[in-house]
């Protein structure tokens, strides 16, 4: 363990191709040479330089055998194996993905422990929303190491691997980031292979997916690579709940010189849904409405529209410096209209069934144009100062985003068909029972609702530029540090339009971020560490909301949003890692205990006594457990364990103190196991496990009744089961067989605020796909 953190991993191809054979790991020669003038291989201050190896053969993720575990972070800045960074960082394989059988980010994601899903309502509702170790985390999203703004749906056809980032890591993400960040690598092309692969899925619920993966070595310079996508769906248990998708990425590589490479890749999606807003939580019973049925109207939609450009450039300007750069462009187009059921009475002026229980619809939507452009440079410096070996990695990143939000103008078609009562009195609604308590007919065209685009009701800019130093630095044998240090200086405008008229708010300012994490080898193949780390949330910094303070829209007036301090979230963990079997399975486990201070609470007119937005506290503690690997040739694990615990420390609203954190799971487990007992045949399965939560606004006290003592909104307890087992037929032909939701449990993975919806997991699925190799 001690000398793998030392050695120089450049980004060169050589090292991506060492990448890849691990990543497909089957059936795959390598020949590696080294230069080097080390006597001592053990010694930390000493760089030994990789000759390129050559790869006579490969084969493809998923086929012969099975990947579980990833050795390095697909961030080129973080320069240790992950089992020498000071940091919980679970890595979830293509693979893994794969034989799971879901394909969402969302579904992927929302199974790990320690992340929990949220809703919003309106302008703030679409695309994907994680929850990282309690916090807010839907703009913390990256693709190879780039922030991926707006809110949108993201799909795994494209993806080689996903990073999640537990703890504040704001050195390398620069805003945000309080919990965590989610990182996806993407499938890139290679000079150093040729392969294709076609996988063809159908099953239940209309269910078909056809994928497509080829990359080409045109020659020892030039590769092309593309990932082709093309599915439809119903939503498990929910007939006519729909999606669609529609991908592609083109991949391009030219290996100018052997210190000089260039990739380009583009990337588009097309998806088309009608999306689910699920149950609704009855009060009187305390508990989600089983069973609810399926109530969507007919044109309802959630589309997203997904465009970017990438070029990575890599140039190797002596054995100790690279510079890399990452460049892309993009553009997202997001819109919904959804459909709500909530449970009521009928008015008394009701002329068919006054005072009586009902069901009533209500709608939910906007619109998001999202335009961006980023620039990451990073120099890295493998040098030995004051006798010791340093890995010292300089950067600079511009980002310019812009994203307008709005909403749709909508007629009705039809009338409603009873009365009840509302903000405004007593009002026309749409019931989904008649008098007598049956389902009405046509439910699904019982509003008839025609729409257009309206004009932005916010319009939100913001330009970034960072600069940040990192290190790694051998300070003895056995001990190694971990430093980082960042500055963001940002200009923000956002134009919108609410209650309160039109407002302008523009301000600037800088953050400054740290990490800080010790390393000791306490044996050969096992460690410990300790890390410090910091993240800063800008007020507005959430893009979708407009001055929608309480979900991270930007809180006070113009005047005082300029006044408003930053959000500071302090982390510190105690942790350790262990390599297993031969180095084959690494595990981990760490405590940690994260604070976040002067929260932005929306006070209303408050603010002229307080003299500040900064009114909240809230702290989050835990231990998280992780398993990856190989326990045998034959027994592969991917494993996670989240025992937490948060409270609201601090809060404009004294009765909020003492309170747990919304959206907050206090257990959460996964296991996925692969059992491989011949060459032909394998099986496993995965198991997911999530406490009871309470529903609330995002990074604040879950909804309290202090009348009855209890929290208003829960979220039951839940656990999941998914089987799956591949048979190879052939060297070419593999057949997979997937059961979601084996105990077609009824599940519900987030609550609104008022509970007024309550998202539904997925009922049992039969999926079966058949992978042909050329």
């Amino acid at each position: 363990m001690s000398g793998s953190r030392i050695k120089s991993l450049p980004l060169s191809m050589g090292a991506q191709t060492i990448a890849a054979a691990l990543a497909f790991g089957t059936h795959t020669s390598i020949a590696l040479g080294q230069e080097s003038t080390c006597e001592d291989k053990g010694d930390k201050s000493c760089v030994t330089k990789e000759a390129k190896p050559a790869i006579e053969h490969i084969e493809i993720h998923g086929v012969r055998n099975s990947v579980y575990r990833f050795d390095r972070s697909g961030d080129p800045r973080r320069v240790a194996d992950l089992v020498d960074t000071p940091q919980t960082i679970s890595v979830l394989t293509l693979d893994q993905i794969q034989e799971s059988g879901k394909t969402d980010l969302e579904d992927i994601l929302a199974a790990q422990s320690g992340v929990t899903l949220g809703t919003g309502e309106n302008g703030n509702a679409f695309g994907d929303r994680y929850i990282i170790r309690g916090h807010e985390a839907r703009s913390d999203v990256f693709v190879d190491g780039l922030r991926d703004p707006g809110m949108t749906t993201r799909e795994s056809f494209a993806t080689e691997r996903v990073e999640i980032t537990k703890g504040p890591s704001s050195t390398f993400a620069g805003r945000g980031s309080s919990g965590g960040a989610v990182n996806s690598i993407t499938k890139k092309a290679s000079t150093e292979y040729n392969f294709g692969r076609v996988d063809l899925a159908g099953g239940t619920d209309d269910h078909n997916r056809f994928t497509v993966d080829y990359n080409l070595s045109l020659s020892e310079v030039l590769a092309l690579r593309i990932n082709g996508l093309s599915s439809a769906q119903d939503k498990p248990g929910r007939d006519g709940i729909e999606q669609e998708r529609d991908g592609v990425q083109l991949s391009g590589l030219y290996q100018a010189s052997e210190d000089l490479s260039v990739i380009a890749d583009v990337y588009y999606l097309d998806a088309h849904d009608k999306p689910d807003l699920g149950s609704y939580f009855d009060r009187d019973a305390r508990k989600p409405v089983n069973d609810i049925l399926v109530y969507a109207q007919d044109n309802d939609f959630l589309d997203s529209e997904v465009t970017t450009f990438t070029l990575r450039t890599e140039y190797r300007l002596s054995d100790s410096v690279r510079l890399y750069n990452a460049t892309r462009a993009g553009q997202t187009e997001n819109g919904y209209i959804t459909t709500g059921l909530r449970g009521t009475n009928r008015a008394d002026e009701d002329p068919e069934a006054p005072g009586a229980a009902t069901m009533t619809l209500s709608t939910h939507q906007g619109w998001q144009e999202v335009d961006y452009t980023t620039t990451q440079f990073n120099l890295f410096w493998d040098t030995e100062l004051l006798g010791r070996a340093h890995k010292l990695v300089f950067g600079l990143e511009y980002t310019d985003e812009s994203v307008d939000n709005g909403v749709y103008d909508i007629d009705y078609g039809n009338e409603g068909n009873c009365l009840t009562n509302g903000r405004g009195g007593v009002s026309a609604a749409y019931c989904v029972v008649d008098a007598s308590g049956n389902l009405v007919s046509n439910v699904g065209g019982l509003m008839n609702r025609s729409f257009t685009r309206g004009n932005a009701d916010a319009l939100y800019s913001i330009e970034t530029v960072s600069v940040y130093v990192m290190d790694t630095l051998a300070l003895t044998d056995d001990l190694d540090v971990f430093f980082g240090l960042r500055q963001d200086s940002f200009d923000y405008r956002n134009a919108t339009t609410g209650r309160d008229g039109e407002q302008l708010y523009a301000y600037s300012d800088s953050m400054y971020n740290g990490h800080l994490g010790l390393v000791y080898d306490v044996a050969e193949h096992g460690n410990v560490y300790a890390t410090y780390s910091t993240a800063t949330n800008i007020n507005g910094g959430e893009s979708d909301l407009g001055a929608n303070c309480g979900y991270g829209g930007i809180c006070g007036t113009p005047d005082q949003a300029v006044q408003a301090d930053p959000e500071l979230v302090e982390n510190f963990e105690l942790g350790t890692k262990w390599e297993l079997f031969d180095e084959k399975l690494m595990a981990t486990a760490a405590l940690f205990r994260m604070a976040k201070s002067d929260v932005m609470e929306s006070v209303g007119d408050s603010y002229s006594t307080l003299g500040t937005l900064n009114t909240g506290r809230n702290r989050v503690k835990g231990i998280e457990f992780g398993l990856s690997g190989n326990i045998t040739d034959k027994l592969s694990v991917q494993a996670s364990a989240s025992l937490m615990d948060s409270k609201v420390l601090d809060s404009f609203n004294q009765d909020n103190i003492g309170l747990a954190l919304s959206n907050f799971a206090d257990e959460s487990y996964y296991l996925q196991l692969r059992y491989q007992p011949s060459e032909r045949f394998a099986f496993g399965g995965d198991y997911s496990y999530q406490s009871q939560m309470y529903g609330g606004q995002p990074d604040t006290a879950a909804g309290y009744s202090q009348e009855t003592g209890q929290y208003s909104i829960v979220v039951p307890s839940y656990q999941v089961v998914g089987l799956f087992a591949n048979y190879n037929a052939t060297e070419k032909l593999t057949l997979r067989a997937n059961i979601g939701n084996l105990f077609d449990e009824e599940y519900w993975t987030a609550a609104y605020r008022s509970g007024s919806f309550m998202y539904l997991g997925d009922g049992r699925s039969f999926r079966a796909t058949v992978t042909y190799e050329f």
